[in-house]
């Protein structure tokens, strides 16, 4: 038997969505509620909750970020987990959901929908993790030219106040 393909094509039905508003969760508690090795799951909790301090656990340390805006590579946590807690502020409204995933064993697109300064944007996330459920890179794309203008002067301004200190 050979294997030609080992994705799995979720639809948008069951797949979480983001809520306006970030949900408290108790200090010390993981925000997700299992363990690392899911990153997917993992992820889908960060973004419904907009609670960025689990990307902590679920970044490598040697993860790589690539920005849709950004022409090269953004290696490391602390890069990674400050570009993602700005996007969790920036695309993260009423309006985001995620309307396809396509995973595989080690890396999954998940395809998204947001409405920013009265754009409507699409874009993927592709996430990739190791053996242990560390995602080691994140790579975004966003469609169409307006969106990408829209996004780089929100996460500019939404970047500064939260610049990583050496």
């Amino acid at each position: 038997m050979v294997r030609i393909c080992s994705a799995v094509y979720r639809p948008s039905a069951g797949v979480p969505t983001a809520s306006a508003r970030r949900v408290p969760v108790p200090p010390g508690q993981p925000v997700w509620g299992l363990r690392v090795n899911n990153p997917l799951a993992a992820w889908h909790r960060i973004v419904q909750t907009r609670d960025s301090s689990a990307l902590e656990q679920l970044l490598a340390d040697d993860v790589v970020f690539h920005s849709p805006v950004v022409h090269t590579p953004q290696p490391g946590k602390k890069l990674t987990a400050w570009y993602l807690s700005a996007a969790l502020d920036v695309f993260v409204n009423e309006s985001f959901r995620y309307v396809r995933e396509v995973v595989g064993q080690s890396d999954a697109a998940l395809e998204f929908e947001t409405v920013i300064d009265g754009i409507k944007i699409n874009g993927v996330d592709l996430i990739k993790w190791d053996a242990v459920g560390q995602i080691i890179e994140f790579k975004v794309l966003i469609r169409p030219l307006q969106a990408i203008n829209a996004v780089h002067h929100r996460m500019a301004a939404t970047l500064q106040p939260l610049r990583p200190r050496a």
